[in-house]
C-alpha cells in the first residue's frame, strides 16, 4: 500500500476513510506502541493540511509524557490538570478547541498553535495517553475531523498487545 497524501480524495469523510485504511495497514501485525505511534503521527501529519503538530503523549501513572510526534519540539511532561491534553486525559473526553488562547490553562508548547484536537486513549478502562493535534489556524478541526481522528486513535488502541 502506498502512503502518499496525494491518494486522499473526495469529501472529508471519504478522505478519513482512506486515511483510516492506511492507518490499519501501517499497524497490521505490529503491537509495539512506539512504532505504531511514530508511524501514525507521520501519516496524519503529512496527510492532513494545516497541522503544526501531531503526536502522542503516554500516561506514566502520574502524568503525560511526550511520545512519538511530528512538529516542533514539545512539552515533555503534562500534568492531568493542565492544558487541553490534561483535560482530555482526565475527563476521557475528546477536546476540540477552536481557540486555544481562550482555553483556561492552555499550555503553549508552540506559540503558533491556535486550535487543538486531543483524543484520549483508553484501553480496557485504563488511560494509555492522548493523541494530540495542533493547528496554526483557529477553528481548524470540525466534527468530521473529530470522528476521523477518533477512529485512527481506535486503530492505535486496537493494535496494542
Amino acid at each position: 500500500m502506498s502512503f502518499s497524501t496525494s491518494t486522499l480524495a473526495g469529501s472529508k469523510p471519504e478522505q478519513y476513510a482512506q486515511l483510516l485504511a492506511q492507518a490499519q495497514a501501517l499497524v497490521d501485525g505490529e503491537g509495539d506502541r512506539i512504532a505504531n505511534a511514530a508511524n501514525l503521527s507521520a501519516l496524519v501529519y503529512h496527510a492532513l493540511p494545516d497541522l503544526n503538530w501531531a503526536g502522542f503523549y503516554f500516561f506514566d501513572g502520574r502524568e503525560l509524557v511526550v511520545g512519538p510526534f511530528q512538529g516542533l519540539p514539545a512539552c515533555v511532561r503534562i500534568a492531568l490538570d493542565k492544558g487541553v491534553c490534561g483535560a482530555a486525559a482526565s475527563s476521557r473526553q475528546t477536546q476540540r478547541i477552536e481557540d486555544v488562547h481562550a482555553f483556561p490553562g492552555h499550555i503553549a508548547c508552540d506559540a503558533a498553535s491556535r486550535s487543538e484536537l486531543v483524543v484520549p486513549l483508553v484501553k480496557d478502562g485504563a488511560l494509555v495517553g492522548v493523541f494530540d493535534l495542533d493547528s496554526p489556524l483557529p477553528a481548524r478541526f470540525d466534527a468530521d475531523d473529530q470522528r476521523g481522528l477518533e477512529a485512527i486513535a481506535g486503530v492505535f488502541l486496537g493494535a496494542l498487545a
